[in-house]
């Protein structure tokens, strides 16, 4: 059988195409399995704290660790809080937090910040600049609660690195809410 050299070149795109859509699979076969296993570990890390209550919602694990009180917040309500951020592999430790508006944590971490600004966040839950992992996980927090909110890189920065944070990371935030309204 004789081949032109347009079908020749044909045939090429078509074999390059192919072999383009298994390396995709593949890669997103291989991108499940890093979220699957982080899903584990965090259900895992969970498990472990049967003496707190675990809130769920979406990809988002909420581990209250101090009740709250007052009304709980909605998906179009506003928060106040101090937060620490830690990357997530089974646990977490100060070496891996990446980013705190917390001063005791940013202390008990050694974070020696010579214009450390320790300011309340507040934020809307429309504010398109939350993640989803922590967006999910802040729904139904209340003023007073102290919590630990974590998710799977799948609800975090995602295929990005973002700053020090490596893509597809797992993420824990530890969260202090100050304020909780739904107006």
């Amino acid at each position: 059988m004789i081949f032109s050299q347009k079908m020749k070149r044909t045939l090429r795109i078509f074999a390059l195409m192919l072999m383009t859509l298994a390396g995709m699979s593949c890669m997103k076969s291989k991108l499940e399995a890093t979220y699957n296993n982080q899903e584990n570990q965090i259900d895992k890390y969970l498990s472990s704290k049967t003496d707190m209550r675990i809130e769920r919602n979406g990809g988002a694990n909420r581990l209250v660790t101090k009740e709250g009180e007052g009304e709980m917040l909605s998906r179009n309500g506003f928060v106040s809080f101090y937060y620490a951020g830690y990357t997530f592999s089974g646990n977490y430790s100060t070496s891996n937090m990446f980013v705190t508006n917390h001063q005791a944590s940013a202390e008990q971490a050694g974070w020696d910040l010579t214009d450390a600004e320790y300011t309340l966040y507040e934020t809307n839950m429309s504010d398109a600049r939350l993640i989803q992992g922590l967006k999910d996980g802040l729904i139904g927090v209340r003023a007073g609660e102290e919590c630990e909110i974590l998710f799977s890189g799948k609800y975090g920065f995602g295929n990005e690195n973002f700053g020090i944070i490596p893509a597809n990371s797992a993420l824990l935030y530890k969260i202090w809410v100050v304020g909780v309204t739904n107006d």
